[in-house]
């Protein structure tokens, strides 16, 4: 999918919007926040290798003129980068604002090719960073909960350092997101360039891969299709859901913060569950008969995930406003209409 060339390499259908590159932008997220964008007024390029990104994401903005998407892979060098986004309707050094979102995002995924996850998350980083050098744009890194690993404190603040294994079966995205943050500070550091850092935490809704093996997908495409619900551990392990449309609203805010708070700033919904009450709860509401099918624990599975938002709320005046039940009852909604 690519754009059409506006005069002057502007966006013809906005001209006086201002100039967005979005990474993974045809992803669970990354098309969230695409969404979000246009309806601010900017112009966007939407960025993707499509390999867990779906065209189905976005195929509702194919004709608004504000909105180009390209086939492109992150990791690849950053006048390649450049180079695809001089076909759609912007100049490569007219972007004003990075949201870096490109990655696998889920165990099924990202260990199905460890290598390349790890060279998306640094090299697609350090490409990004380097683009946003040239160009003079703020940037914005898309970091994670798994930073944290296997987390020994909860819930968890941003000063924790983590308890991540580097050698083991998720250490290509934990690590990768860790070496991520250090190449943005430290672009910050040399080069004076504006980073924004925010480590998302589990987040939930319309749009999710139906085969991406995160725990919401799974319990309800289960539950739908009468299938076992299936739960690794006892069930006694604890995550923090938090739905879509609140996350998008923190990074937006994240993006336009002042301007040296870099970050990292925790994103997520402190409400904690175990996943025996995930799986209880998506039964209860698809109506489901269902039973529940015990699992060993994959191997460095954590425990415990609960993010400590008290910075979010200081400095950007966000915290989660839709409960768990609501937002479970509008994917399951989603997933219905998917099946």
């Amino acid at each position: 999918m690519n754009g059409e060339n506006g005069e002057n390499g502007k966006l013809m259908g906005n001209p006086n919007g201002k100039k967005v590159l979005v990474t993974g932008g045809a992803g669970f997220l990354g098309s969230h926040l695409c969404d979000r964008l246009l309806k601010e007024g900017a112009s966007v390029v939407c960025l993707d290798n499509f390999m867990t990104g779906q065209e189905a994401n976005i195929a509702h903005l194919k004709d608004n003129p504000a909105f180009s998407a390209v086939r492109h892979d992150v990791a690849d060098g950053v006048d390649g980068v450049a180079a695809y986004i001089s076909r759609t309707p912007h100049k490569p050094y007219t972007i004003e604002e990075i949201y870096n979102l490109a990655c696998p995002a889920s165990p099924v995924h990202y260990q199905k090719d460890p290598v390349r996850t790890l060279k998306t998350s640094v090299w697609g980083a350090l490409n990004m960073l380097e683009l946003a050098r040239r160009a003079g744009a703020k940037v914005l890194q898309a970091s994670t909960s798994e930073v944290y690993g296997d987390a020994i404190l909860s819930p968890q603040p941003e000063s924790y350092h983590g308890n991540v294994n580097p050698i083991g079966i998720r250490a290509c995205y934990d690590e990768g997101k860790r070496a991520a943050e250090t190449l943005f500070f430290d672009y910050r550091r040399m080069y004076g360039t504006r980073i924004k850092v925010v480590r998302i935490f589990n987040t939930y809704g319309p749009r999710m891969h139906p085969a991406d093996g995160r725990v919401v997908s799974n319990f309800i495409m289960q539950a739908l299709r009468g299938e076992d619900i299936t739960i690794y551990g006892d069930g006694r392990q604890t995550r923090s859901f938090c739905y879509v449309d609140d996350l998008i609203e923190a990074i937006c805010r994240m993006m336009q913060s002042r301007e040296d708070l870099a970050g990292p700033v925790n994103i997520g919904n402190p409400g904690e569950f175990t996943i025996r009450e995930l799986a209880e709860k998506v039964l209860s509401l698809t109506g489901s008969r269902s039973k529940l099918a015990f699992q060993p624990l994959p191997q460095d599975d954590p425990q415990q995930r609960k993010p400590d938002i008290g910075l979010a709320k200081a400095e950007l005046g966000w915290e989660p406003r839709v409960p768990l039940d609501e937002g479970l009852k509008m994917t399951i909604a989603w997933f219905k209409e998917v099946l």
